[in-house]
C-alpha cells in the first residue's frame, strides 16, 4: 500500500494534523491487512472505489473516532482513499458529534453534509478549502495549550481551571480523561519522530518520556510493538 501526506500551510497546525491519500494496488490480493495505530485525531475519510473494514463493512465516507488501540483494517484492492486528520476540537468546529459517541469506532458521514463537501475534489483542492475555511481563524486555545503543554497540571494552569474542571471539560469534549488525551499526543509525536533521531533513547528525551524504556513500554501498550520495530515498518499510521 502506498501512503502519504501532502504539505500544509502553518496557519493550519493547530486545526490539522495532516490530509493524507492511500492506495492499494489493483494487481494485488483481494484483501490486505493494516493496523493504524492511535493518534488523537479524529478522521474523515473518503473511500474512491475498492472495499474497506473495520469492525464490518465501512460505507464510501466516514470518520474514525479517537482510538486508544490499533485498529486492525481490511483494504480491498484497488481500494483509494482520502483522509483528513482533525484535532477533535477542529472536528467539534465543523460539527462533528461528540467523540464519545464513536471512540474506537467509526460512523458514516451523509453524502449531502458540509463535511462531505469539505472532501469534494483532489486533495490539493481540499488543502486550500481548509486554508480559506480555518487558516485565518483564531486557533481553539484549549487545541493550541495541548499541544504546547505535556502535563494535565499545566494544560489546567494555562487555563485557569480547577483539575475537576478539567476532567469535565475533557469528558464533555474528547470523551476520556485530559491524561489519557496527552498521552495520545505524547505517542503521535514519538511515531512521526522516529526517523527524525539517531536512536530511540533522543527520540523519548524528545517527546518527553522518563527515559526508553518508558516511551518502550507505551508502543507496546498503545501500538502492539517496540519502537525499533514500528521505525522499521511504519508507513504514516500503519504499522
Amino acid at each position: 500500500m502506498h501512503y502519504a501526506e501532502l504539505p500544509l500551510p502553518p496557519a493550519l497546525a493547530a486545526h490539522v494534523a495532516a490530509v493524507w491519500v492511500a492506495d492499494v494496488p489493483e494487481n494485488g490480493p483481494e484483501w490486505i491487512e493494516q493496523e493504524a495505530v492511535p493518534d488523537g485525531c479524529i478522521e474523515l475519510i473518503a473511500r474512491e472505489g475498492g472495499r474497506s473494514t473495520w469492525r464490518r463493512a465501512q460505507p464510501a465516507l466516514f470518520a474514525t473516532g479517537l482510538a486508544t488501540t490499533t485498529a486492525k483494517l481490511r483494504l480491498g484492492a484497488g481500494s483509494r482513499f482520502t483522509g483528513l486528520k482533525l484535532f477533535p476540537w477542529t472536528w467539534h468546529r465543523l460539527g462533528g458529534v461528540p467523540c464519545r459517541e464513536f471512540a474506537d469506532d467509526w460512523i458514516a458521514v451523509d453524502a449531502v453534509s458540509p463535511m462531505a463537501a469539505l472532501m469534494e475534489g483532489p486533495p490539493e483542492a481540499i488543502v486550500t478549502r481548509l486554508a480559506g475555511l480555518l487558516g485565518t481563524s483564531e486557533p481553539s486555545r484549549l487545541g493550541v495549550t495541548l499541544l504546547e503543554e505535556t502535563t494535565v497540571a499545566a494544560v489546567a494552569r494555562r487555563l485557569e481551571l480547577s483539575h475537576r474542571q478539567l476532567q469535565r471539560l475533557f469528558e464533555r469534549e474528547f470523551g476520556m480523561p485530559p491524561r489519557s488525551y496527552l498521552r495520545l499526543l505524547r505517542f503521535r509525536g514519538a511515531m512521526s519522530g522516529l526517523h527524525d533521531h539517531r536512536n530511540l533513547a533522543d527520540a523519548a528525551a524528545a517527546e518527553g518520556y522518563a527515559d526508553q524504556a518508558h516511551m518502550t513500554r507505551e508502543f507496546r501498550a498503545l501500538a502492539g510493538l517496540p519502537p525499533g520495530v514500528a521505525k522499521g515498518r511504519a508507513r504514516g499510521p500503519f504499522v
